[in-house]
C-alpha cells in the first residue's frame, strides 16, 4: 500500500511540475549600474639593488613610479613578493613584509606605496652596513596591483602569489618584467 501511494504521489508531482501556464507579466527595467572597473589588475616584476641610506640605517629602493600603462585609483592596493629561491625549477615567492634572522640580528623587507609610486626597504635592527650583499643586491620583486573594486574573499591566501594572480584574472604571461640595474 505504501509503495502504491508513493508511486501515485510521484506521478501526481511530475504531472503538476511539468505543466506550463501562461507567461507572467514582464518585470521592471533595472536601474543603470556603475560602469565596470576603470582599471584592471596588473602585475610587474623588477630586479633591483637596494641602496644604503646610512642616516636612516636601512637599504631602500625609493619612490619608483609604476609602469606608464598603470595608474592606481583611490583605494587600490599593492602586494609585493620577493623571490626567495628557485627550487626544482619553481620560483618560491614570499610576501612582504618579511622578517629575516641573521647572525647580526633581525631585519625586515618592507614596503610602502601611494597612488603614484612605491618604495621597498630592508630595515635591520642592527647596523645596516652589516647586512650581507646577498640580501640587497640582485633582488627580484613582484608587485601586484589589486583594484579597489576587486571582490576579495577571506579564502584567497594573499601569501600565495599564484592564488592572488589567479583570483584577479592574471597569469604568469601577464607579468611585466623590468630591471633597474
Amino acid at each position: 500500500m505504501k509503495k502504491s501511494l508513493l508511486l501515485l504521489g510521484t506521478l501526481f508531482t511530475i504531472l503538476f511540475i511539468s505543466c506550463e501556464g501562461p507567461t507572467g507579466p514582464a518585470g521592471f527595467d533595472g536601474r543603470d549600474g556603475a560602469d565596470g572597473a576603470a582599471f584592471e589588475a596588473a602585475a610587474f616584476e623588477i630586479e633591483i639593488d637596494l641602496l644604503l641610506s646610512s642616516n636612516l640605517n636601512r637599504y631602500e629602493f625609493l619612490f619608483e613610479p609604476y609602469p606608464s600603462d598603470i595608474s592606481l585609483r583611490s583605494g587600490d592596493a599593492i602586494l609585493i613578493y620577493r623571490l626567495e629561491e628557485v627550487s626544482d625549477g619553481l620560483d618560491v615567492w614570499r610576501q612582504l613584509p618579511q622578517p629575516f634572522f641573521s647572525e647580526e640580528g633581525l631585519f625586515y623587507y618592507n614596503f610602502d606605496f601611494t597612488q603614484g609610486d612605491y618604495s621597498i626597504f630592508v630595515e635591520p635592527e642592527f647596523d645596516a652596513t652589516l647586512v650581507q650583499s646577498g640580501f640587497i643586491e640582485n633582488q627580484i620583486f613582484r608587485i601586484v596591483i589589486v583594484p579597489t573594486d576587486f571582490d576579495a574573499t577571506a579564502k584567497t591566501d594573499k601569501s600565495n602569489i599564484t592564488a592572488v594572480l589567479s583570483s584577479i584574472g592574471l597569469t604568469e604571461a601577464d607579468v611585466i618584467k623590468t630591471s633597474f640595474k
